[in-house]
């Protein structure tokens, strides 16, 4: 370093691409020093390499936050490899005595910046981590026992007791980044598909600013009727910021202090507002429950679980990944996840329930595709809400809840308008046969052009014999005893 110039501060960002509500970010920025912004792209650190979806996510979000650093001065310095090994290479480079982050929270990511930060403290870099992901930090949030919670409700009551609220932080008018240390250019990351580019149909806008966008979106036109409007699947009822905030686009702090705002303004009734901050709740109990019980992602969290007898059915598992099982809300909903990187809500836990009860298909296959298929893959929602479904998770659905498909297209999707667009080929169909196009008469078929085991498959699955079938293996599961001290 020239002269006396104070050396420049490292900011590590990993899933907080944001400027706005960043403490991190915030407080490099409040040293007065120059801000080195880095992001490495260590596809081993967290124990598991993001799924194509997430990669594509992540170019376009990296992207979005270089140039919202470089309309203020700085850049994003790109790096690739392992993580402890490219922050030492930069701070060897620049000088840098601080390093600032905001903590990941599964286990081995979080094991992960432990390590890294008592290695750079040993040396004389201090370290600094903020939580800039979630409303409370696993651990805060505990029963009167000082244990976690397993079930929701008192979870959440007591998250949001827990929960400080904190003024908002904007982003940075300026921030200044030396010229010194290169970057890697990150068209060579590869990160977008090709040969095939399989999402063109991507209909997403990645970025700080997309999200901002989302959320205004979501506020205008959907808050209002959320409690009844995020069940069908052929409106816009949802908010569609997971996938901004599982980068940290966009701060649950943020999302919750915008929908309680809106319910102040009469935009929203308070109850719907509230019923919207419970899912950003559910959001916070999977991640504080995979932090507090590891083996989730890899085991039941109810033990007794592990000994389902769960089928190979690798040609059930393929019809159910192409949408071809024909069963209709299930595939509109696979095809969905194919075309856009996204399913809506109600549907996934239908297509889920088809797979692990109706095809009795472990639920680590499940969990395995939609993690390489949502741009929203978040490792401690995809194996809660998969575990939910199954029956072996924590406050999960009871063995007995086994979704119709029939049923639920019925209610969900009355007028088809959701099915008739990701299932084309049955678009021709009147309503009443629509959902269970098997049942429709041979001149109703004939008349919308339809050729069942042509045009459209007929069931892989009978629904009343696959029920029984997972009714009898769930029974014998959930007769056993649950062991509290394997938890």
């Amino acid at each position: 370093m020239a002269g006396d110039a104070a050396p420049p501060v490292i900011v590590w960002f990993r899933r907080d691409l944001r400027l706005a509500d960043n403490p991190a970010l915030a407080a490099a920025v409040a040293t007065g020093r120059p801000i080195l912004p880095v992001y490495v792209l260590d596809e081993g650190g967290e124990g598991r390499r993001p799924g194509g979806a997430s990669l594509w996510w992540l170019d376009k979000s990296l992207r979005a936050l270089d140039a919202a650093l470089r309309r203020r001065g700085g850049r994003l310095i790109l790096r690739r490899g392992d993580s402890e090994a490219e922050l030492r290479r930069l701070i060897d480079q620049t000088g840098a005595d601080q390093l600032f982050m905001n903590r990941r929270f599964e286990p081995e990511a979080f094991s992960q910046d432990a390590d890294i930060a008592h290695a750079l403290k040993g040396e004389g870099v201090a370290c600094h981590a903020f939580n800039g992901g979630l409303l409370a930090r696993p651990g805060d949030v505990l029963t009167g026992a000082g244990k976690p919670y397993r079930v929701f409700t008192p979870f959440l009551k007591a998250l949001l007791q827990t929960a400080s609220e904190k003024p908002a932080t904007p982003a940075p008018a300026a921030l200044l980044t030396p010229e010194g240390p290169a970057g890697d250019d990150i068209d060579g990351w590869g990160l977008h598909p090709s040969a095939p580019d399989w999402s063109q149909g991507f209909d997403w806008a990645p970025g700080e600013a997309g999200a901002d966008a989302a959320l205004s979106a979501f506020i205008d036109d959907a808050l209002a009727d959320y409690e009844t409007g995020r069940d069908v699947p052929g409106r816009g009822g949802t908010s569609r910021l997971s996938p901004h905030l599982h980068w940290g686009e966009i701060s649950p702090r943020r999302v919750v202090r915008a929908a309680r705002a809106a319910a102040a303004q009469g935009r929203a009734a308070p109850a719907q507002a509230e019923k919207f901050i419970a899912e950003i709740g559910w959001r916070e109990f999977s991640a504080h429950l995979l932090h507090q019980f590891p083996y989730m992602a890899e085991r039941a969290f109810r033990p007794e679980f592990d000994a389902m007898p769960w089928r190979a059915d690798p040609d059930g598992l393929g019809a159910w990944k192409a949408g071809r099982t024909g069963y209709p809300l299930v595939d509109a909903g696979m095809r969905e996840l194919w075309a856009t990187g996204w399913m809506h809500n109600r549907v996934r836990m239908v297509a889920a329930s088809f797979l692990v009860k109706h095809l009795l298909i472990d639920w680590r296959d499940g969990e395995a595709w939609f993690w390489d298929t949502l741009v929203d893959a978040d490792l401690a929602s995809n194996v809660q809400n998969w575990q939910w479904v199954a029956g072996c998770g924590a406050d999960a659905a009871p063995y007995f809840r086994i979704f119709n498909p029939v049923a639920q297209g019925e209610k969900f999707d009355p007028a088809g308008r959701y099915v008739r667009r990701w299932v084309p080929e049955l678009r021709a169909l009147p309503d009443r046969w629509l959902h269970a196009p098997w049942t429709a008469p041979d001149a109703v078929l004939a008349e919308a052009r339809v050729r069942l085991g042509r045009d459209y498959p007929r069931p892989i699955v009978d629904h009343g014999a696959a029920r029984a079938r997972a009714l009898d293996g769930l029974k014998a599961i959930a007769a056993r005893p649950m062991d509290e001290e394997a938890l």
